[in-house]
């Protein structure tokens, strides 16, 4: 997994997602591509159906050539540091981005892997549409960024398996990270599953692949499938949790939650996700 796109925001999860993006990058020796990335907003004048798109506040100049510049000062004060590791880290900055959800997502078809911030309550931070459009739209994984940046990636990985076909797709994208991982655990949560496969049966496939596992079955109590997954992930020190995206609707889990939506509004850990 050496192709590993960021499309860059200056918020507060700027630099957790440059470190989530490097760190990942150093396990592979990958390349990341970073570009300029703002919200823009479809808007009709008067007398005229043509949208225009509009970006709040500065100049889109502006914010993309301050992007470069925190993208850059980032990758080169870390490049030593993989390189030391063995596993050096190339970087480069896409000028030509257009703007908006839909580049991203599209763009997005031709890497390993896309890094966004974890989308929250906050209108000046990651927004969950741009995180939907790269999982429903680009067929590609993405890498979610907590809010605090990590110091690891990918030793000790927890796997939310929910028996779930979307869960099953993450799995398969992930093995390059399981082939590496120090420890991995296989996690089902008591009534939050759909019909299928046990843990075990994932614990038997990926040892035929050389990946050693532990499968736990877990009885929530009275929390959620989303509040378990997240409190067992930090009573074992987990720094990675590989997670389906959406086992239910977007609009299921809008109106009566679900394990994804705890999740991506909660997650203290990076979150690979897939759908």
């Amino acid at each position: 997994m050496k192709a590993i796109l960021v499309p860059l925001e200056q918020n507060d999860y700027t630099q957790s997602v440059l470190t989530c993006a490097h760190l990942f990058a150093s396990r592979f020796g990958g390349h990341i591509q970073g570009f300029a990335f703002f919200p823009m907003y479809e808007v009709y004048g008067f007398g005229d159906m043509t949208p225009l798109w509009v970006t709040e506040g500065r100049p889109s100049e502006e914010l993309a050539a301050e992007a470069r510049k925190i993208f850059d000062r980032f990758m080169r004060q870390e490049a030593p540091s993989a390189a030391t590791a063995g596993a050096p880290v190339s970087f480069s900055w896409l000028t030509e981005a257009d703007p908006g959800d839909i580049f991203v997502a599209s763009h997005a078809r031709v890497f390993d892997m896309t890094v966004l911030g974890r989308p929250g309550y906050d209108p000046s931070g990651p927004r969950s549409s741009t995180l939907e459009a790269v999982l429903f739209e680009s067929g590609r994984p993405c890498l979610i960024a907590p809010p605090t940046p990590p110091r690891e990636l990918g030793d000790n990985i927890v796997i939310a398996w929910n028996r779930s076909t979307e869960t099953a797709l993450a799995v398969a994208h992930a093995m390059p990270l399981l082939h590496q991982a120090k420890r991995v655990t296989i996690l089902t949560v008591e009534g939050g599953s759909v019909p299928g496969p046990s843990g075990e049966q994932l614990a038997n496939c990926l040892k035929l692949n050389g990946i050693e596992t532990q499968a736990m079955t877990v009885n929530p109590g009275k929390r959620t499938s989303g509040e378990m997954i997240l409190d067992y992930s930090a009573s074992i020190g987990a720094d990675l949790l590989i997670k389906g995206a959406y086992t239910q609707s977007r609009l299921r889990q809008m109106i009566f939650g679900g394990a994804t939506s705890h999740i991506l509004g909660n997650a203290t850990l990076p979150v690979f996700m897939a759908r």
